[in-house]
């Protein structure tokens, strides 16, 4: 499986040239989704604990029943809790694989969708996006950033996660992350719509066993 690596980061997220540059390479998210198609049951059945602390704080801030969108819900873990809380998930993925496993797990429909597809306006009162845009190329986050702001009703809340990193590229399973810096997420953020959105750091792991520097990003849509 051959591995790209691509441009370094700049100041903020630039956009310039990008249409040439997809003619020019295979899409990053290519290889992510044939790892995930190769490897969805191994992957949706690992021992994986919920971010109990982040979910908590998630929940807390929502209404009773609120409307939640699980945005790149992988095996259903996070979508089994908010249900057990009494949310009304919506769960997707952009791997059909991983989608029918969260089905299994979570007993209900999984929409199959990518990032770049989602065409929702103001339906959720909130979304959780545990680690799945950062699997979103960065030429393209600043878009998705955009659409799911629309997705969401006004003063609907996004929780987000990504590994953070000075330049996109791959991990060891052939996996294309965007691994942006704080100040880079945040100019993209802000070029996205979105005013002042609120990101703390925390070092733990992921699939990959490696020690990570997370970024996790909490948004409202004000308008």
């Amino acid at each position: 499986m051959t591995k790209r690596i691509f441009a370094a980061q700049g100041n903020r997220p630039s956009h310039a040239g990008a249409n040439a540059q997809k003619a020019s390479m295979t899409k990053p998210d290519d290889d992510t989704l044939a790892f995930y198609r190769d490897n969805a049951a191994t992957y949706a059945a690992r021992e994986r604990k919920p971010p109990a602390t982040r979910l908590a704080a998630f929940m807390a801030r929502l209404a009773p029943g609120a409307s939640v969108l699980d945005l790149g819900c992988g095996g259903g873990h996070d979508s089994l809790v908010l249900l057990d809380h009494g949310f009304d998930v919506s769960a997707c993925d952009g791997s059909a694989e991983l989608a029918r496993e969260a089905e299994v797990r979570i007993g209900r429909k999984v929409e199959v969708i990518t990032f770049q597809e989602i065409v929702w306006e103001g339906r959720f009162d909130g979304i959780w996006a545990e680690a799945s845009l950062l699997h979103v190329p960065r030429t393209e986050l600043a878009d998705v950033l955009t659409r799911i702001r629309r997705t969401l009703k006004p003063g609907g809340l996004l929780q987000a996660s990504f590994k953070a990193g000075e330049t996109e590229g791959h991990d060891r399973f052939g996996r294309y992350f965007n691994y942006p810096s704080a100040d880079w997420l945040r100019a993209c953020f802000e070029d996205a719509g979105w005013p002042e959105p609120d990101i703390s750091e925390a070092d733990g792991s992921g699939y990959d066993g490696e020690p990570t520097r997370w970024l996790h990003v909490s948004a409202r849509r004000t308008a």
